[in-house]
């Protein structure tokens, strides 16, 4: 099994939800209405099932938790929570954009080098006696 096929599938392992409230709540060291309260603040979103029940993912879980600490050993308050929240959202798209576009400056400077090299003239132009009837 290939690397990559491992990190998706543990990526994907952390997107499943599958905790019910209390099992979250009970993971992340908070009460189950303190969740409800982070939904409501926007701090959080639990996937849902077709019964409307919430459902959290490890990812979520890890999230719960970094929530826990901001509040609690930093004293920082919710709407700070989550400014950070958006804040570390917005720094890791811009950290794939940027290497989007280091990848996109890699692939011109490679097409540049290559067709900056000097080429035989007979690669590029066949003068018409070459391989063809004469006038």
């Amino acid at each position: 099994m290939a690397i990559e096929d491992r990190v998706d599938r543990g990526e994907a392992s952390e997107e499943r939800a599958v905790y019910v409230i209390s099992v979250a709540a009970e993971l992340a060291g908070v009460h189950p209405q303190t969740l409800r309260i982070y939904e409501r603040k926007g701090l959080v979103r639990p996937e849902r099932t077709s019964g409307n029940t919430r459902r959290y993912s490890k990812r979520d879980i890890d999230l719960l938790r970094q929530i826990q600490e901001m509040t609690q050993e930093f004293g920082i308050n919710l709407a700070g929570v989550k400014r950070i929240i958006e804040m570390q959202a917005e720094l890791a798209a811009l950290r794939v954009r940027m290497q989007d576009l280091e990848e996109q400056l890699r692939a011109a400077d490679e097409t540049e080098r290559r067709e900056g090299q000097i080429m035989p003239l007979r690669s590029v132009f066949l003068p018409p006696w070459v391989g063809g009837a004469r006038p």
